[in-house]
C-alpha cells in the first residue's frame, strides 16, 4: 500500500504555526485579535498599485453632484477615523493611509475600500443609499474594513493555506498570478454582485458596528444605517441573492446595529 504524505513538509507546517504565534493584532474598537501574516508596507504597496490600475480600466462617474457627495462623505468620515485612532492610541494603524474617493460609472450594487483607504463607489449603489446619510452609512462600513484590516487577514488565511505562510514578497516573485488572484479575492475586486462578497460574518458585524462610530464621528446619524441594510435586503427579491449567504441574516442584522445604536449615538453630533 502506498503510504499517503502531505503535500506541505513538516517544517512548513511548524513555521506556519509559529508565524500565527507571533503574527497576531487586535481590531481597534472590538479589540478581536486576528491573524496578520502579511506587513502594512507590502500590503500598501499592492493596494496602491492595484488601485491604480483598477481606475485605468474603469470609467469614472461625470456626475459632478454624485461624484462630490462621495468625494465629501469620504473625507468627513476619514476624518473622524483618525480622530478616533489618534485619540485612543491606534495612530499608527492608519498612518500610512492615502484616503482617495472615487465613483465609477458602473450600475452595480457595489462599493469597496482598500488597505490605504482607497475606496471605490460604484453608481448602481447610489439608488440604495439614497441620500448623504445613506451613503455614509456604507462609507462608514467600507472604511471599517480596511480600519480593522479584514482584507489583510482573509489574505493570510489564504497565504497560509495556499502559500505555506510564505511572504508576500516570495510569493510575489515565485507565483505572482497566484498571489494577485488571492489579493482580488480578498478584496473583492472581481466580484460584480455586490460590496459585501469578500467578507465573512464576523467581519460583517465587526465593520457595522465601527462603521455606525465612525458615521456618528463624522456627523452624520447612525440611525439612517437600519432603513439601508433594509432597502439592501429588499433588493434581493424574495430570496436572497448568494452574495448574502456568508453574510448575517437581514433580521440578526438589524438587531445588531439596533443594540449598538445607542453606544454610537453618543458619539453622534449634528
Amino acid at each position: 500500500m502506498k503510504k499517503v504524505t502531505s503535500r506541505w513538509p513538516v517544517g512548513v507546517f511548524l513555521l506556519t504555526a509559529m508565524m500565527i504565534a507571533y503574527s497576531c493584532s487586535t481590531v481597534p474598537i472590538t479589540g478581536r485579535k486576528q491573524l496578520n501574516l502579511v506587513s502594512d508596507a507590502e500590503m500598501m504597496s499592492m493596494s496602491f498599485s492595484q488601485y491604480d490600475q483598477f481606475l485605468k480600466e474603469h470609467k469614472l462617474s461625470t456626475n459632478k453632484e454624485q461624484t462630490e457627495m462621495v468625494k465629501r462623505v469620504g473625507k468627513r468620515i476619514a476624518a473622524a477615523v483618525e480622530k478616533y485612532m489618534t485619540d485612543n492610541g491606534y495612530a499608527a494603524h492608519i498612518k500610512d493611509f492615502a484616503w482617495e474617493f472615487n465613483l465609477v460609472d458602473e450600475d452595480v450594487p457595489n462599493a469597496w475600500c482598500m488597505p490605504g483607504g482607497k475606496v471605490v463607489f460604484y453608481t448602481g449603489i447610489l439608488p440604495l443609499t439614497k441620500d448623504e446619510e445613506g451613503l455614509a452609512v456604507v462609507m462608514g462600513h467600507e472604511i471599517a474594513h480596511a480600519v480593522a484590516k479584514h482584507g489583510n487577514e482573509r489574505m493570510s488565511h489564504e497565504m497560509g493555506v495556499q502559500m505555506g505562510g510564505a511572504a508576500l514578497s516570495v510569493a510575489l516573485n515565485e507565483k505572482p498570478e497566484e498571489t494577485k488572484a488571492i489579493y482580488m479575492a480578498a478584496f473583492g475586486l472581481g466580484s460584480q454582485v455586490g460590496f459585501m462578497l469578500p467578507y465573512s460574518r464576523t467581519h460583517e458585524t465587526e465593520a457595522d458596528k465601527m462603521g455606525l462610530i465612525f458615521m456618528a464621528m463624522a456627523g452624520y446619524n447612525p440611525e439612517a444605517a437600519v432603513p439601508f441594510w433594509e432597502r439592501m435586503a429588499a433588493s434581493g427579491g424574495q430570496k436572497p441573492p448568494e452574495f448574502l449567504s456568508t453574510h448575517p441574516a437581514d433580521e440578526t442584522r438589524v438587531k445588531n446595529l439596533q443594540a449598538y445604536m445607542p453606544e454610537a449615538l453618543k458619539y453622534y453630533k449634528k
